[in-house]
C-alpha cells in the first residue's frame, strides 16, 4: 500500500527508476500473496491448481498508446486466476489491491456477442437453476442483485453483480420476460469491495475462499457456456 500510494503521487519514470527496489519488494509481496491464494482456491476448485502467480498477474506498466492519461505506471496490483489463463474468456477469480479500492471479483467479462447470446438462451432454458446460483442469501449478501450496483471510473459500489448492461432487452429476446435483468447483462462479473487492511496477515485467505465459494455455482454455469467456444 505504501508503494502504491507513492507511485500514485509520483507517476513518472524518473521517480520509478530511483525507487525500483521499492517496486520489486512490493511486487514480490503481491506475488507471494497470489501464490497463497492459488493454493487456497485450488482446494475447492482444482481446475486452477496448475497455475503460478506469474500466470495470473499483470504487467505494472500501462499501455498509454490510446489513453489520454499518459502516466506510465498502474496504481494497483491485479491478478486474474482462471483455469484457462488470464487472457481467456473462461470465468475466474480476480484480486485487486489499490489504496481505497481493494476488491475481490469473479466471473467473466467482455464476452463477445455470440457467447452472450448463448448465455442468455441458457439462462432462459434453465432459469430455476440460474436463480439458485445468484439469488440465494449468501450470493446476495456478498454481491447483491443483478444490475443493482454501479461500476464507474470515479466510483465503485461496495458490492455488485454486473458491470455493464443494456437499457433494453437484447435483439430477438422478449422485453417482457420476467427475469429480463439477466438477459440485459453484458458480463457476468460479481465483486465485493474490501478494506485496505484486508490482506494483512493470512486470515484474508479464509475470507476470500468463503466469498469465492459462494460465487462458484454462478461461474460453473457461465463456464459451461463459454467453454463450448474456447
Amino acid at each position: 500500500m505504501s508503494f502504491l500510494n507513492n507511485v500514485a503521487a509520483n507517476n513518472n519514470r524518473t521517480w520509478f527508476q530511483e525507487n525500483k527496489a521499492e517496486y520489486l519488494a512490493a511486487k514480490a509481496s503481491f506475488d507471494e500473496g497470489i501464490a497463497k491464494a492459488i493454493l487456497a482456491i485450488g482446494k475447492f476448485d482444482p481446475s486452477i491448481s496448475h497455475l503460478t502467480a506469474k500466470d495470473c498477474t499483470y504487467r505494472f506498466y500501462r499501455d498509454i498508446r490510446f489513453s489520454p492519461d499518459k502516466s506510465p505506471y498502474k496504481r494497483h496490483f491485479g491478478a486474474y486466476i482462471s483455469a484457462h489463463g488470464r487472457k481467456s474468456l473462461h470465468a475466474g477469480y480476480y484480486i485487486h489491491v489499490q489504496p481505497g479500492q481493494c476488491l475481490l471479483g469473479c466471473g467473466a467479462y467482455w464476452l463477445p456477442t455470440n457467447i452472450l447470446t448463448s448465455m442468455r438462451n441458457e439462462i432462459m432454458a434453465n432459469i430455476d437453476e440460474w436463480r439458485k446460483c445468484v439469488e440465494n442469501g449468501q450470493f446476495v449478501k456478498y454481491f447483491g442483485y443483478a444490475n443493482d450496483s454501479e461500476w464507474g471510473e470515479d466510483h465503485v459500489d461496495a458490492k455488485g453483480f454486473g458491470i455493464t448492461r443494456l437499457k433494453r432487452a437484447p435483439k430477438d429476446f422478449p422485453n417482457d420476460y420476467e427475469f429480463i435483468q439477466y438477459l440485459k447483462m453484458k458480463d457476468y462479473c460479481a465483486w465485493h469491495v474490501v478494506p485496505d487492511d484486508f490482506f494483512e496477515g493470512d486470515e484474508w485467505l479464509q475470507k476470500m475462499v468463503k466469498l469465492f465459494k459462494v460465487a462458484k455455482p454462478m461461474m460453473d454455469f457461465t463456464n459451461a457456456v463459454i467453454d463450448d467456444y474456447e
